[in-house]
């Protein structure tokens, strides 16, 4: 079976949490086991999400007096790797057998992508008020409320075109375990000669991970985070789990667009295309694999709660 696991950020950097170097590597230490446990017997394709950590590096960036702030663009590379590398030398451990193998990922999206003009995608640490303000003057960066405090917001566009899919079809073909496509990818557009850039935004990290599962053909489209299920009326006391159900169910929900929307929509994008797809708990993933937990979504499932 072909599988692609998108990990949440937060599934391997905890709300709440340090982001310091040991406590990301307990995470993905954590993260591993689950990954290796689908890799053995399947084929497999890991992606990942950065925004807390591609907000923690923004913000270093921006605090040097001397150097001028790095775009986001080369923010995301620099996360691709960092975790990447996290994942695969942990991956490496659990599995010595195997040839595991980060790749950087650019990600082509539309310059007139109206996202651009209303940034949605939450990044770094959560802000007190205070804090939150000096930011917003200073920076001119765009806050807004998370829980407690706030949260910084990106644009993020829709990925269109995954640059190095022919190298990630080869790679798997030869049996490599492989890294790729974190933080939704670098985003990038194409000039009229051919050329590429950068550009200021974080494509979400779902959308890519159900866009690379289409075109791999994948059998399977893991979405791991920190909680066991899609729910409906997320957070009151009448919430219930989503269990079994279809593209046209699932989006009929008014999920919560900086978090739970967009894994719902990543799923049902992949469902449409004759794929299944399982939102849940990373500590599940295997039982999410079989349909045993989480939300599963497809186009022949009758809702169920």
């Amino acid at each position: 079976m072909r599988v692609v696991i998108a990990l949440g950020g937060n599934a391997i950097a905890r709300r709440g949490e340090s982001l310091d170097a040991d406590a990301q590597r307990l995470r993905v230490r954590e993260a591993a086991g689950a990954v290796a446990d689908i890799a053995r017997g399947n084929e497999l394709v890991v992606t990942h999400g950065n925004g807390p950590q591609v907000g923690l590096l923004a913000l270093q960036s921006q605090a040097s007096p001397d150097v001028a702030p790095y775009p986001l663009d080369v923010l995301g590379a620099e996360t691709e790797g960092m975790i990447g590398y996290l994942i695969e030398q942990e991956l490496a451990s659990i599995l010595p057998s195997a040839e595991v193998a980060t790749l950087l990922t650019q990600v082509e999206v539309d310059p007139e992508d109206p996202a651009f003009r209303a940034p949605s995608k939450p990044i770094g640490p959560i802000h007190a008020e205070a804090q939150a303000e000096a930011l917003r003057a200073h920076f001119g960066w765009t806050l807004v409320r998370e829980g407690d405090g706030w949260r910084r917001v990106v644009p993020s566009p829709e990925p269109r075109r995954i640059r190095e899919l022919p190298t990630i079809r080869r790679l798997l073909e030869a049996g490599v375990l492989l890294v790729c496509a974190g933080g939704g990818g670098i985003p990038v557009v194409a000039g009229a000669d051919a050329g590429l850039r950068g550009v200021e935004a974080v494509i979400d990290k779902d959308l890519t991970a159900a866009l690379l599962a289409t075109e791999l053909g994948a059998d399977a489209l893991l979405l791991l985070t920190d909680v066991p299920a899609v729910y409906e009326d997320w957070p009151e006391p009448r919430q219930r789990a989503v269990g079994r159900t279809t593209p046209q169910a699932l989006r009929a929900l008014d999920l919560a667009p900086g978090s739970m929307g967009p894994k719902a929509e990543a799923a049902c994008r992949f469902a449409e295309r004759g794929g299944v797809a399982a939102i849940g708990a990373l500590e599940e993933a295997r039982r999410l694999l079989t349909g045993e937990a989480g939300t599963r979504v497809s186009l022949t499932h009758a809702p169920t709660t």
